[in-house]
């Protein structure tokens, strides 16, 4: 299938994006996709076409799309409802990475609900939530504002968690190189989730680090919160140069920068949706790239 974009035909299957492996036993496609768009307004309640945000899901699947991102504090339990609700009994090769340490207050705020009994109990939450018996990605959101336990107290509990068999592989989210290379000497950390796009490159060195070691390395806000192609002048004209829009440039850029990088763009729009898949056949010339890369920095 294809999609038209401007004068061009991009193609619709995100197989072409590439593929990784989390651990030694999941393959996925590079082009995944963030179910935080789904829910209501401020990621809170249910969507307002919930019948529309089903379709997406198993549009995006249908399109080679075979890693899901959610979290139990999505809505709460909004995206893992969704998720159960159209794809249980979930299809061979679809794989979904949840995300524990956070929480949701009345208020719709976040807090850190990093201490081990927090985050045995989203763990619990996000089994029930999904209908599993044990999940295939947990990553451990950290915030290190003085509000959580000690970072390893933190990931020992997912550790005990995945002796259980509750947890397949673990992640790690929101957290520095430092902490990286602390995890690695506990566990087996096989993807990294943090902060990162054309514009915010803080995790560069991250980036490196998950490339040498094989660990997947998944951006979240990766479009800037939609701002990117207001953000990035260079972005913009280049967009113009290749037919395609900012944001497709911009997922085209990530999954330059490294073969570990796993994109999760996401979005409640079948027509965006498109759009995305789409930027993983844009194939971005190394001066284009390397110009988009030094602009940014």
């Amino acid at each position: 299938m294809d999609f038209m974009m401007g004068n061009n035909s991009r193609r619709l299957d995100a197989t072409v994006a590439g593929k990784l492996k989390l651990g030694k036993d999941i393959e996925i496609n590079r082009m995944g996709f963030g179910t935080m768009r789904l829910p209501g307004p401020e990621v809170w309640g249910e969507p307002t076409d919930p019948a529309n945000a089903k379709a997406v899901l198993r549009q995006a699947f249908e399109y080679g799309i075979n890693y899901f991102d959610t979290a139990a504090y999505y809505g709460p339990a909004v995206t893992n409802q969704l998720l159960r609700e159209t794809f249980y009994p979930y299809p061979e090769g679809l794989v979904i990475g949840t995300k524990v340490g956070a929480l949701r207050a009345p208020d719709k705020s976040w807090y850190a609900a990093a201490r081990p009994g927090e985050l045995r109990a989203a763990v619990e939450d996000n089994l029930r939530e999904l209908k599993l018996e044990q999940l295939d990605l947990v990553h451990m959101r950290y915030f290190s504002d003085g509000t959580n336990c000690p970072f390893v107290e933190s990931l020992g509990a997912l550790v005990d968690l995945q002796s259980e068999g509750k947890i397949n592989h673990i992640g790690v989210s929101n957290i520095s190189e430092s902490q990286l290379i602390e995890a690695l000497k506990l566990v087996t950390v096989v993807s990294v989730q943090n902060l990162y796009n054309l514009n915010n490159r803080t995790s560069e060195r991250i980036v490196d680090l998950c490339s040498k070691q094989g660990i997947a390395f998944i951006p979240f806000f990766p479009l800037s919160i939609g701002k990117i192609g207001d953000e990035n002048k260079l972005l913009a004209s280049l967009a113009k140069k290749y037919g395609v829009s900012p944001f497709q440039l911009a997922l085209a850029w990530l999954l330059a920068r490294s073969p570990v990088m796993l994109t999760i763009p996401g979005t409640a729009s079948l027509t965006h949706l498109a759009e995305n898949v789409a930027a993983a056949s844009i194939e971005l010339a190394e001066d284009d790239y390397a110009s988009l890369a030094v602009g940014a920095e």
